[in-house]
C-alpha cells in the first residue's frame, strides 16, 4: 500500500478521454503500479469500455458516496448523464472542468490524508468548451493548474523516452497558448531564463544527473547576427548567459530548424542535448509530436505537485469509433507513477 496515489481526470466527455483512459489501465501491469482514482461521468467510460472489449477494472462511487483508495481502482462519477456532444458545448466544458477542479482538490489535501493524491493526470479538455462553460480565462490545463495552486513561475515540458519506433525527444516551452504574433511581448530575458532553470529542474528530476540544454533562438536562422530580428541578440543570449552563470550546461540560441537533430536520443545512444528550449508552441511541438506522437508526455514543471497528461486533444472526429491510440495516456500515467515516487524520496 506504498504505492502512489494517483487522480486521473476524463477530460472533456465528448472527446477521446474515456477511452484512452479505459485501454490505459486495462494494463494490468500500469494499474498495478499505483492506486487510482478516476473523476468524471460514469457513461463515458462505460461506453468506451464495452466498445473496446474492455472489462470494467474499476468501482463505482456514485456521487456523495463514502469511498477510499485500495487496490482496485475507483471511478468517482460526477453524476451528468448527458448527453455528451462530440464537439465543443458549454456541457462538455463544465463537466470537464468540474473534475479537474475536484482533482486538483485531492492533490492539496495532506500528504498523510488517505485520500491525497500524489499526482493528477488528466485526459485532453476543449479549451473552447471551457470557455463556453464561462472558464475561458484559462486557455488551458496548464494554466488553471497554476492559478489554482497559486504558481507564477511554471512551465510546459514534453517527454518522449526513445524507444524501438522511435528516438526520444524532451522539449520546454519559454511561452504557451498565446497567439504567435504575441510571443514577442511575451519573451523577457527572465522569461526565458526562468524556461531554462525549471527544464534542468525537470531533468535532474527525472534522473539525469548533468544536462545539456540547448535554446532555440526566435526568429530564423537565430536571427542571423540581427539581420533577421534582433531578438536572438537582445533578448535569447543574455538569458543564455545568466542561466549559464548559474552553474546550468547550457548554450545557444541556435538556428531552430537544425538543433532539434542534436536532442534525438536512441536507445544506448544518448543525444548530445538532453533538452531544446523552444520560444513558443508550435516551434517545439511540431518536431516532438511528428517524431513520438504516441509516446510524449507533458508535464507541467515548476508546479508543488505532480501533473501530466498525453500528448494531444479531444480528436471529436474519432470519438465513440473505438479508434484512439492509448499509447500517449499510458505514458503519462507512468510518468505520473515514477515522478510521484520519486517526490515521495526526496
Amino acid at each position: 500500500m506504498n504505492m502512489p496515489h494517483i487522480a486521473v481526470t476524463l477530460g472533456d466527455p465528448g472527446g477521446i478521454g474515456a477511452e484512452v483512459v479505459a485501454k490505459a489501465l486495462s494494463d494490468a501491469t500500469l494499474r498495478d503500479s499505483a492506486r487510482w482514482v478516476v473523476l468524471g461521468p460514469r457513461g463515458p467510460l462505460e461506453a468506451a469500455a464495452a466498445r473496446a472489449g474492455v472489462s470494467p477494472w474499476w468501482t463505482t462511487v456514485a456521487p456523495g458516496a463514502a469511498w477510499s483508495i485500495g487496490p482496485r481502482p475507483v471511478l468517482l462519477d460526477s453524476g451528468d448523464q448527458g448527453p455528451f456532444p462530440a464537439s465543443n458545448s458549454a456541457l462538455n466544458g463544465e463537466v470537464s472542468f468540474r473534475c479537474v477542479s475536484d482533482a486538483i482538490d485531492l492533490s492539496r489535501l495532506p500528504p498523510d490524508h488517505p485520500r491525497h493524491a500524489a499526482a493528477v493526470v488528466t485526459a485532453p479538455i476543449s479549451k473552447q468548451a471551457w470557455a463556453l462553460a464561462g472558464h475561458g480565462e484559462f486557455p488551458g490545463h496548464t494554466e488553471y493548474f497554476a492559478a489554482r495552486l497559486g504558481v507564477e513561475r511554471f512551465a510546459m515540458f514534453f517527454h518522449a523516452p526513445p524507444a524501438a519506433e522511435g528516438p526520444g525527444l524532451n522539449v520546454i516551452l519559454a511561452t504557451v497558448h498565446i497567439p504567435l504574433m504575441r510571443v514577442r511581448e511575451h519573451l523577457t530575458v527572465g522569461r526565458v531564463v526562468d524556461t531554462i532553470q525549471l527544464g534542468h529542474e525537470a531533468l535532474v528530476r527525472l534522473g539525469v544527473q548533468h544536462p545539456a540544454i540547448a535554446v532555440c533562438g526566435l526568429n530564423p536562422h537565430a536571427g542571423e547576427e540581427g539581420l533577421l530580428g534582433t531578438e536572438d541578440r537582445e533578448v535569447i543570449e543574455p538569458a543564455v548567459r545568466d542561466a549559464s552563470s548559474m552553474g546550468i550546461n547550457v548554450r545557444g540560441p541556435f538556428p531552430a530548424d537544425t538543433v532539434f537533430q542534436k536532442a534525438l536520443s536512441r536507445v544506448g545512444r544518448p543525444a548530445q542535448f538532453d533538452l531544446v528550449v523552444a520560444m513558443y508552441h508550435d516551434q517545439g511541438l511540431i518536431p516532438l509530436k511528428t517524431l513520438a506522437w504516441d509516446r510524449a508526455v507533458n508535464m507541467t514543471v515548476g508546479l508543488p505537485i505532480v501533473r501530466t497528461s498525453p500528448d494531444h486533444g479531444t480528436a471529436f472526429d474519432i470519438s465513440g469509433k473505438n479508434l484512439a491510440d492509448a499509447g500517449s495516456t499510458k505514458a503519462a500515467m507512468a510518468l505520473a507513477v515514477r515522478a510521484a515516487a520519486q517526490c515521495s524520496t526526496r
